[in-house]
């Protein structure tokens, strides 16, 4: 035991331990790298060939003719380009297609992967982002590089906000700035591009950095909007080829009861309808399953909770409050349906048929709409006397119109010609003006909604009564409820009424 004491005491354990802990954190940390870096497997660039499954035709995309406009010159110029370079002109280094989700953007690029009969390259822009520094701008290389080996090619960037967001906002480690650097350079930069088409997607334009954005970069800027009615009835019609249609199958009608909804809602409202169809062993597609899934796509799915007898007669008159105010009011959309049937988060809902699309308002319009979605809670208060929970989202988009109404299209009285933006730097004076201005348009709908429900409480009461009797009112049984009574009187507007909103529809 002494000679082992004396050897210890020679080489001291303390003495030793700082110089092989270093060393073996080293070591570690080494080896830890290497397995990361084993994870992280380089990205290839996904080509698309032309006869690639399932292949998309021109034809098959409807409602967006402009941007197919806009790509078709394209595939014309990867085809033939000497008649384009014989007159000098070049081909466009990019083209941006931007609009909301679901319009068709992807699949645009899909069409034009078939129909150019160029080398295709896809490629996610989240694919480029990653933790290490360097990694996104090296797989940017390295995209444009195969791109440019098998010119003329296409190359598609999906989701382009990922990594074209405005540099030095939100990036604390610079990968993703650098790697937007190399987007940059790639794109207009010193070395020659050749036969390299750069088309990208995204939804949110107003983030992207405006080096994207000048000319040399995406010389054409696209902007896919939803369709208009006849663009929802060509895409109803190539969504339901294949599809075995009952006579009282009417498309128009069903794209005039879409207004809003994009092509792949329109898409899902198709294929819930065969769903539902096989789901009663049909052999057709008939209305009533486009009405079902038309509404699943826009209310919700049908909710099992049951409500007792006093909640039923609220949500009936909150209801008949907004078919009616809805019906007298002018500006207001006709009412297609009432239902009191619980679907998705909400109790009961109203659907507005729109005769045509419409892409300007008037300020008595937006009036009106804010009157129409106050009506159910003047209905509860006019009735029950009080009101309950079940307006919020009335809430909500009234005060998000009335807002939108002062700030954004100076429909005020007091705060015109000034725009109000919620993070720019304002005085207190406006501030104040623009609280006020939005509190006197919503309280004068509601006083407005309360004036009208009072004046024609006959046909509240005949609303909410078939209501509780049907719970789902059609076009037919409001036309059958409202013209058994007798019009009313017209009512002068009180005082606090707004303009233009007194007289009822014929």
């Amino acid at each position: 035991m002494s000679v082992l004491a004396s050897f210890l005491g020679y080489y001291d354990f303390k003495e030793w331990a700082g110089v092989w802990i270093g060393p073996l954190l080293m070591v570690v940390l080494l080896v830890v790298l290497v397995i990361a870096l084993r994870q992280m497997r380089p990205t290839k660039p996904q080509q698309i060939k032309p006869d690639a499954s399932p292949q998309i035709a021109w034809d098959e995309i409807a409602g967006v003719d402009e941007a197919k406009d806009e790509l078709r010159e394209v595939v014309e110029f990867m085809k033939d380009p000497k008649r384009f370079k014989a007159l000098g002109a070049s081909i466009p280094g990019g083209i941006l297609l931007h609009g909301p989700p679901g319009t068709g953007k992807t699949l645009l690029a899909k069409a034009v992967a078939h129909e150019s009969g160029a080398n295709f390259f896809a490629q996610s822009a989240a694919s480029f982002v990653e933790t290490f520094v360097g990694v996104g701008a090296a797989r940017i290389r390295r995209l444009f590089r195969v791109a440019r080996k098998k010119a003329p090619a296409i190359v598609f960037i999906d989701e382009l906000d990922a990594v074209g967001g405005r540099r030095g906002v939100g990036d604390v480690s610079g990968e993703k700035d650098q790697t937007l650097n190399q987007l940059l350079v790639e794109m207009d930069g010193f070395t020659a591009r050749g036969d390299v088409v750069v088309i990208a997607a995204s939804n949110l334009l107003e983030k992207l950095d405006p080096a994207l954005l000048r000319p040399g970069r995406f010389d054409r800027q696209v902007f896919v909007a939803p369709p208009d009615r006849q663009g929802r009835e060509r895409i109803l019609e190539v969504h339901t080829r294949g599809m075995p249609l009952a006579p009282s199958v009417d498309l128009d009608l069903v794209a005039r009861q879409t207004s809003g909804l994009t092509g792949a809602d329109l898409a899902n409202i198709c294929n819930e309808s065969a769903i539902n169809a096989a789901r009663r062993h049909a052999e057709q597609l008939s209305a009533g399953d486009f009405d079902a899934a038309l509404e699943r796509v826009v209310a919700g799915m049908q909710a099992k909770r049951g409500l007792n007898d006093h909640e039923k007669r609220i949500v009936a008159y909150h209801e008949a409050g907004h078919a009616l105010c809805a019906e007298l009011l002018p500006a207001v959309d006709r009412v297609h349906r009432i239902s009191i049937v619980p679907r998705g988060g909400a109790l009961g809902y109203t659907l507005n048929l729109p005769e045509e699309d419409r892409y300007l308002k008037t300020r008595e319009e937006l009036i009106d709409r804010m009157t129409m979605l106050l009506g159910g809670r003047a209905a509860e208060q006019l009735v029950f006397g009080s009101v309950t929970t079940g307006a919020a989202g009335d809430y909500q988009a009234v005060t998000a119109l009335a807002a939108a109404m002062v700030d954004e299209y100076a429909m005020g009285t007091r705060v015109t010609l000034r725009r109000v933006d919620g993070g720019s730097p304002a005085a207190e004076t406006t501030l104040r003006m623009r609280d006020e201005e939005q509190a006197d348009l919503a309280d004068g709908a509601y006083r407005t909604a309360l004036s009208l429900l009072r004046d024609h409480r006959r046909w509240l009461d005949a609303l909410a009564d078939a209501l509780l009797e049907q719970e789902v009112l059609e076009r037919a049984d409001i036309d059958r409820v409202l013209t058994e009574l007798p019009r009313p009187p017209a009512a002068a507007p009180t005082p606090g009424d707004a303009p233009g909103i007194a007289a009822a529809r014929d």
